[in-house]
């Protein structure tokens, strides 16, 4: 199997253990091209997988918040796409692949707008920061049961906001579906270890 194959598989083959959905097409070529290593490959899908459940609930939950799917899903399908290049990051510490994989997007063709989410995953701290790079963020540390609160209090003071809800009502709302989320970790966690960190 070649590389080019290996990735595809990686990001489209249907799944059982856990079932998770596809990366989109042109996400699972750029990462071919890029030459992703099969563990970033494997972990892209799984924050993916996770994201999509994570913007359609906010979705039903919480209309008014007018999430900007499609960045949030792309975002979160591309947010580690910097460790092609510095694939240390993958098995270590690191932030080099934050700006490297925004460079690399841009420079892919990617608007701006969308590949911010390669340098922001991280940086949720910061001020201004929009409610799709909290959601990509967020993805990001739910995928493997990981619970933060200070970036779950922005999230839920940002639902808040939108919705008109009481904070204490969105917190208990989020935390309920971020737990349900978090059952599944073991075997995200599990799948994304059976693949090499080395292509």
């Amino acid at each position: 199997m070649t590389a080019t194959s290996t990735v595809l598989s990686i990001a489209l083959d249907e799944t059982s253990d856990p079932p998770l959905r596809p990366l989109p097409v042109g996400v699972a070529a750029l990462l071919a091209e890029v030459g992703a290593p099969p563990r970033l490959v494997a972990h892209l899908r799984a924050v993916h997988d996770v994201a999509v459940r994570l913007v359609d609930w906010v979705g039903r939950h919480c209309p008014a918040s007018a999430v900007d799917r499609e960045a949030v899903l792309f975002g979160a399908a591309t947010h580690d796409i910097g460790k092609a290049l510095h694939p240390e990051e993958l098995s270590g510490p690191g932030a080099r692949h934050e700006e490297a994989g925004r460079e690399l997007l841009l420079t892919h063709g990617v608007r701006p707008e969308t590949a911010r989410f390669a340098g922001t995953h991280a940086s949720w701290g910061k001020p201004g920061v929009a409610l799709e790079d909290l959601l990509v963020s967020l993805a990001d540390k739910v995928w493997k049961n990981k619970r933060v609160t200070d970036l779950e209090d922005l999230v839920v003071a940002e639902l808040s906001r939108a919705g008109g809800r009481p904070v204490w009502q969105e917190f208990l709302d989020l935390d309920e579906f971020l737990t349900e989320v978090g059952e599944g970790a073991d075997l995200r966690l599990a799948w994304q270890a059976a693949f090499p960190v080395q292509g």
